[in-house]
């Protein structure tokens, strides 16, 4: 049987799985249901017999699965026979967006994406408006208005958010190392790692230049359409894509990011797009960078115990593992805590915290028991979903645990 035009290529790539069974264990959604079709399995064979014609797009048995996979691709870690299951799950996704194209709920979804998302004025205004209520404590009272479940869900989720001047964008234009230039770099300043987390940017700029980076911070740069691509919108992404190629030029030696989400999808940029190969080619992620380099700490003790969470994209989507870890073993004082199942999921995974929220809760359960368990002061992980999710899991148990990016960790050395 031949598969429609624009589901050939998740065919293909469904006929490498053997049904094995192997990746069950290893699924957030199968371990909380036991569910066979919240496996990537089940989910393989629902996504084959679209393709297939033996299902319509509009089927129940199709679209709850697949609203309920997370994406973390941790059975594409543990597949023998090494399925593309990420690239399968977005075409598959791509093609089901189409035909819901015109539906409010589709409309509404482009519509928060485009202009409160990848729209720098509009997320820079949603941030700062977030900012006021937090300060005016209208958070507070708005927990007992009729709120749509993601909107309530997105209050719970944000932390509280530094005054202003501590949320101002990088200094953009060209930062010189104190000492020879070792490589000569651009600095991806994301989504929300600018406006929510933007101590971290601050943090890997100084430790790119005291590891002898010349940093270009580009003016024009945007984001990468991460969250596009999962929802199945990469040609709304495209755009994107293209602006961030034009930003940052071809007179670099890598692109670094402090985003493990953001550094998955445009590394994989060149699946869809065929003018961003180069681009996608020359991304890194800053742990993936440094070790490459030969990372140079500082001298000052960062006196803490703390375990290190890998995030999905991090670990599964990009296979970095052992750099993160090396890199915090260079630094003085810092004594690193074992976590007893360091590449589960935390739950987060883009917006599906905020539109599956009691699957959401389960996994991030799992992994605050695993991180109290551990007796660390600190846990660190490498993505801005995955700092929020966290966050809120620890305030929810009234835990002292801190959460931290690599970045500042390293960055606490100098």
């Amino acid at each position: 049987m031949t598969a429609p035009p624009d589901l050939q290529r998740a065919y293909k790539a469904s006929l490498d799985c053997v049904h094995c069974g192997l990746c069950l264990p290893s699924c957030p959604t199968y371990a909380t249901t036991t569910n066979e079709t919240d496996s990537p399995r089940g989910r393989i064979y629902l996504m084959r017999a679209l393709a297939e014609g033996r299902i319509d797009t509009d089927d129940k048995s199709l679209r709850g699965p697949l609203d309920r996979c997370l994406g973390c691709r941790a059975c594409e870690s543990a597949c023998p026979s090494g399925v593309r299951y990420g690239e399968l799950l977005e075409e598959t996704r791509e093609a089901i967006g189409r035909v819901d194209d015109n539906t409010w709920r589709r409309r509404a979804l482009r519509s928060w994406l485009d202009r409160f998302i990848a729209h720098p004025r509009g997320h820079r205004f949603s941030m700062n408006l977030l900012a006021t209520t937090q300060r005016l404590r209208l958070d507070r009272v708005s927990r007992a208005l009729p709120l749509p479940g993601p909107m309530r869900r997105s209050l719970e989720l944000m932390p509280k958010l530094a005054p202003s001047r501590e949320r101002r964008p990088l200094e953009t234009g060209i930062h010189e190392p104190k000492g020879p230039v070792r490589a000569t770099v651009g600095l991806f300043t994301g989504c929300m790692m600018e406006t929510v987390f933007g101590r971290v940017n601050r943090a890997l700029l100084r430790v790119l230049l005291e590891n002898g980076c010349r940093v270009h911070v580009p003016a024009e740069q945007g984001c990468c359409g991460a969250l596009h691509v999962h929802a199945g919108l990469r040609e709304r992404a495209r755009p994107l894509v293209d602006a961030n190629i034009a930003a940052f030029g071809k007179d670099l030696d890598a692109i670094i990011l402090d985003s493990a989400g953001c550094g998955s999808a445009m590394k994989e940029y060149g699946h869809w797009h065929e003018g961003a190969v180069e681009f996608a080619n020359k991304v890194r992620d800053m742990s993936e960078f440094l070790d490459e380099l030969g990372f140079v700490p500082g001298t000052k003790r960062f006196e803490v115990s703390a375990c290190y969470d890998d995030p999905c994209h991090l670990c599964h989507g990009q296979g970095i593992r052992s750099a993160p870890r090396r890199l915090l073993a260079a630094i003085p004082g810092l004594t690193l805590k074992p976590l007893a199942r360091p590449e589960d999921c935390c739950g987060s995974a883009g917006i599906y915290n905020l539109v599956q929220a009691d699957l959401a809760d389960s996994i991030l359960d799992r992994k605050i028991d695993d991180i109290t368990r551990s007796g660390a002061e600190v846990c660190i992980t490498a993505n801005p979903g995955c700092m929020l999710q966290i966050e809120m899991g620890l305030r929810r148990r009234g835990s002292q645990v801190r959460v931290l990016h690599i970045a500042e960790v390293l960055a606490a050395s100098y």
